[in-house]
């Protein structure tokens, strides 16, 4: 028994008459009715009472049509979703995001790719740019938004997003009142700035940078997420280096200012492993390029 053998005997039994039904059908009435007579010998019992004037459904014919329609019904609602999910319109992605996109960044990005694939479950974790780099190959994850540089051949990335590194101090800082801060100004100053390990070639060049200005920085605390900077900037134990979107999340206590050049940029990439071929990551991706567009982070 085939599909079309439900729907020619759905039709049959829907308009009681073997003409009407192949010609809504669009196939030849005799072949219409031979393949009805298939599907009854198929089944050992009859389906359909045929005289000169009507076509009646038995008793064994009408729970057929009932059972029938419920597998008509999910056969085209299997076939909606196998082509969803082909199209990247249903399915699964597991995302994770640097913290300093969560300000600017990442809200845009969910919010449209939210609206245009609500059928998408997609799972959102905060994680370094190194840590999702395990990630990846762990298959825990399927994208990122992450700081490159990256140095790997298996994972593919496209900058999409660059902004300067910029200060944080307490409010009562000798430096809140000025306008822009040399490097040179923070010599004597403690500092709250991440592990090496969870960005590399951006604590690089801020040491290096201010060892240009003619200093080491002195790190008084190592942490990683973005609030918890904050909250040792604002309890005055030392300034930071943020992303400047960091100021959406300004809290009391706390100013920020730009720095003379050189700049610090912080650079945001989606990136994805090459061995990864899913509609859904394929979506998530031109979405990430859209909102760059609209935005015209495309052309920083």
């Amino acid at each position: 028994m085939e599909i079309r053998h439900l729907r020619y005997f759905l039709a049959v039994a829907e308009e009681l008459h073997f003409g009407r039904a192949a010609t809504r059908l669009h196939i030849a009435q005799p072949s219409l009715t031979q393949q009805i007579q298939n599907l009854e010998a198929e089944l050992g019992v009859p389906l359909l009472v045929r005289t000169k004037r009507r076509v009646e459904l038995t008793e064994a014919g009408r729970l057929f049509q009932t059972e029938a329609r419920l597998v008509m019904e999910h056969w085209t609602r299997a076939i909606q979703v196998v082509q969803q999910a082909g199209h990247g319109e249903l399915g699964q992605l597991s995302l994770a995001y640097a913290g300093a996109t969560m300000y600017r960044v990442l809200p845009r990005i969910l919010q449209k790719f939210y609206a245009q694939y609500p059928r998408v479950n997609l799972t959102v974790n905060e994680t370094s740019t190194e840590q999702q780099l395990a990630l990846f190959d762990q298959n825990l994850i399927q994208v990122g938004l992450l700081h490159p540089p990256i140095r790997r051949e298996d994972i593919v990335y496209q900058t999409f997003f660059r902004e300067p590194m910029i200060l944080a101090l307490s409010e009562s800082h000798p430096l809140a009142t000025e306008e822009k801060i040399d490097l040179k100004q923070l010599a004597d100053e403690s500092f709250i700035l991440f592990q090496r390990s969870q960005g590399p070639w951006l604590h690089d060049q801020i040491t290096s940078l201010c060892q240009q200005a003619g200093f080491t920085p002195r790190v008084v605390q190592e942490t990683c997420p973005p609030n918890a900077v904050l909250g040792l900037v604002a309890a005055k134990i030392g300034v930071a280096f943020v992303a400047e979107s960091l100021q959406l999340a300004a809290r009391s206590g706390i100013v920020f200012r730009p720095i003379a050049a050189p700049p610090i940029l912080l650079e945001t990439a989606v990136a994805w492993s090459k061995t990864t071929d899913s509609p859904v990551l394929h979506r998530f991706v031109e979405v990430v390029r859209d909102v760059a567009h609209q935005q015209g982070w495309d052309h920083q």
